[in-house]
């Protein structure tokens, strides 16, 4: 019998010079991009952890861990790819996510079709499974001062455990 399961995922990142922004596996051109270990797609680990906490297989930084240089400049649609190989193992089938992007710039309007394309590819999962939304911090704490950005994201899947 399968179960439905739920899922909530957060991440944040500092903006700094010197670095891509990527958002969804989408570069967009921006003088600050977001500073960590992999490429630091918020989006993309706001979904690895709603997805790997719907199936209870703990979170991104037990399975991708910053001090594990295989992970270093990684494009987080990889880490999605292997999200979705740990989803399999554990008989999981994703049903549906919902995610929010959180930041004052830029505006993410024009990217989010490639954004939800790039996720649906990486997870084997259709386009109409991914809902991306974004809103602004309404200038309010660092990520309102545009010194970084969020997402937030909730996962359905099914599971056989």
């Amino acid at each position: 019998m399968n179960k439905i399961r739920i899922g909530f995922g957060y991440d944040i990142h500092k903006l700094v010079k010197g670095r891509k922004l990527i958002l969804g596996g989408v570069e967009i051109k921006h003088p600050k991009g977001l500073l960590g270990h992999s490429d630091a797609d918020v989006l993309c680990h706001a979904i690895a952890d709603s997805l790997l906490g719907a199936a209870n297989l703990g979170d991104i930084g037990k399975h991708f861990p910053n001090t594990n240089k295989k992970w270093k400049d990684c494009s987080s649609l990889v880490i999605l790819k292997q999200v979705l190989i740990l989803l399999k193992k554990n008989k999981s089938k994703i049903i549906n996510i919902d995610s929010t992007l959180v930041l004052e710039k830029p505006k993410i309007s024009n990217y989010a079709l490639q954004m939800k394309k790039n996720i649906a590819k990486s997870l084997s999962i259709k386009i109409n499974s991914i809902s991306i939304k974004a809103t602004t911090n309404e200038k309010l704490g660092d990520i309102g001062k545009g010194k970084g950005a969020s997402a937030y994201s909730v996962a359905t899947i099914t599971s056989q455990k």
